[in-house]
């Protein structure tokens, strides 16, 4: 090493503190994996895989094969430097210089490269080793023979030429140290890591490992022997674009002044009820943190869910809206891709326009969300049988007489508190479910309001007051559905309303009529204003809510 004295402002760091501090750089398990990857499909591999091995005595390793076009021992060498030169290829996902090392460590203490361009080419083999890198406290890799497990390995998950990657000593692959390495909770747990580690690279890379995205080449990913399918976020067969065709681009001006351009597409999904299980299970994965931002650099994810600040992201009423983001290395700059090309910024004035752009659209899976949460509220039923028998059994209720009925006209003669023989134009209703007689549910009220008064008979004679109320209404969808298992809430609710179609069946007249229709329609408007901000029963509190109803 170079003495101070000679140049006093040479300030080499520490190998054996930032060797190991570089393992904290905010890889987990799974980015630290696809980083691995981005390099096998930089150079250029059409297979990729990965095989996590646990021995009987707890020891762990990871092996990483590609058949990409591998590397000289120059290169080997110019890879394993921290801060590797620049690929010749700017397109490649590799970026910094840094990946190969850093995600490595992040999970293991040491890792090996064994590559090779060719067959008929000798293996090379370059390791790191932290804690050798502490003991003697240098930048010196170990140069190693080839052991016949790595050259069995190398073969199979490499075939003639490629690189193959092994992490050992691997203290970071699980989140815990278990009592009984090896054993049965340990496999288990490892077990876990292939299945979510194929789940993650099914969608990091989608646009690689499907066949029919023409812009990139396909590359085929294996997980301890198994391929990797592809799940595509967007679900395109189900799902509607709907942002215009002007929209989709966003031209952006680079520090020298060149214009490049990201696209963009806002995907509204299918809702949950409108697909069966198995089918939002295995493409649309609909839930809360799943909307948002879909971001690719040169295909690869780099980010899902969420909104980056542009959104707030928390509102379940958005859950089918996904945004698919595309951009290439022209633009690494302008949205501050990190180390681990796991995080992007965006740019305040980017922030406004994205927010204008994408407003609409997202407005627009608002309203689909809820238009089918209220026809699911409407389709379950709440129980008002109670409030019918209660009314039926209260005889002394203050009523108009009913003495004639037109059903086909909808009009009803009646002695009332204005007069005798007074016409009203209500809906006229005969062999009527008793246990709806004199309170029901309806979905067919198209004036906004949130009942109407009619007149019922359980046969074709001697029609009572009752009350249609509005399955649609927001009272009806946020305020009845989330009180459903509730008797006595309900019953309230129902002999409050039923009473007021009463009462206006009582008092109504050719004069009071229209004053009657402004009060029926002033109190629901007022209702909707009130609870315009009330979120709607989630689809299982309405499940829950409304389980054992007989009114369906």
């Amino acid at each position: 090493m170079t003495d101070t004295a000679e140049d006093p402002l040479l300030n080499n760091p520490d190998p054996s503190r930032l060797i190991v501090g570089l393992r904290d750089t905010g890889y987990d398990f799974y980015s630290a994996a696809a980083d691995i990857i981005d390099n096998s499909i930089a150079a250029g591999a059409t297979e990729v895989s990965v095989q996590i091995q646990l021995q009987a005595d707890g020891r762990k390793f990871v092996f990483f094969g590609d058949n990409g076009d591998g590397m000289d021992k120059g290169g080997l060498h110019d890879a394993m430097r921290y801060g590797a030169p620049q690929r010749a290829n700017k397109k490649s996902l590799g970026k910094f210089g840094l990946g190969l090392k850093t995600a490595s460590s992040a999970v293991c203490l040491k890792y090996a490269v064994i590559s090779r361009k060719s067959k008929s080419e000798p293996l090379q083999k370059l390791a790191w080793d932290l804690e050798h890198v502490q003991a003697i406290n240098e930048w010196r890799m170990i140069e190693e023979e080839v052991t016949k497990d790595e050259l069995a390995n190398f073969e199979d998950l490499c075939g003639e030429k490629g690189t193959l990657v092994v992490w050992s000593k691997c203290d970071r692959l699980l989140s815990k140290n278990y009592a009984q390495p090896g054993g049965a909770a340990e496999t288990k747990a490892v077990g876990t890591r292939i299945e979510k580690l194929r789940e993650h690279l099914s969608l990091v890379y989608h646009k690689y490992l499907n066949p029919d995205e023409s812009d990139f080449p396909t590359v085929s990913i294996f997980v301890n022997g198994v391929a990797v399918e592809f799940w595509n976020p967007f679900y395109p067969q189900r799902a509607a674009q709907v942002l215009a065709p002007a929209e989709t681009k966003l031209e952006m001006v680079r520090e020298d002044g060149s214009v490049r351009s990201a696209s963009m597409k806002a995907w509204i999904l299918p809702h949950s009820k409108d697909m069966t299980d198995a089918e939002n299970a295995k493409y649309a994965k609909l839930s809360n943190r799943a909307q948002g931002f879909y971001i690719h650099r040169e295909g690869r994810l780099i980010h899902s869910g969420g909104y980056l600040g542009v959104f707030r992201s928390d509102d379940p009423h958005y859950s089918l809206f996904r945004i698919e983001f595309d951009f290439d290395h022209e633009l690494d700059e302008a949205f501050h891709v990190d180390v681990k090309k796991s995080r992007i910024l965006f740019d305040p004035a980017l922030e406004e326009e994205l927010y204008k752009r994408l407003k609409g659209p997202r407005d627009e899976a608002d309203r689909r969300y809820r238009r089918k949460l209220k026809e699911q509220v409407a389709s379950q039923g709440i129980d008002h049988s109670g409030s019918n028998k209660s009314i039926g059994n209260t005889p002394n209720t203050k009523t108009a007489t009913i003495v004639g009925v037109d059903q086909v006209r909808g009009e009803a003669i009646v002695n009332n508190s204005t007069g005798a023989g007074i016409k009203l134009i209500l809906p006229v209703e005969n062999n009527v479910d008793p246990k709806k007689l004199y309170v029901d549910a309806v979905e067919d009220i198209t004036s906004g309001e949130l009942w109407e008064p009619t007149v019922r008979s359980s046969t074709d004679a001697n029609h009572v007051a009752g009350v249609r109320l509005n399955k649609h209404h927001d009272f009806y969808t946020k305020i009845y559905t989330k009180l459903a298992s509730n008797g006595y809430s309900v019953e309230g609710m129902d002999m409050l309303l039923w009473a007021l179609a009463a009462a206006e069946q009582n008092y109504s007249n050719e004069e009071l009529k229209a004053v009657w229709e402004d009060i029926r329609e002033e109190v629901s408007s007022n209702l909707k204003r009130l609870l315009r901000h009330v979120p709607l029963p989630t689809a299982k509190e309405i499940e829950e809510l409304t389980d054992g109803s007989d009114d369906a």
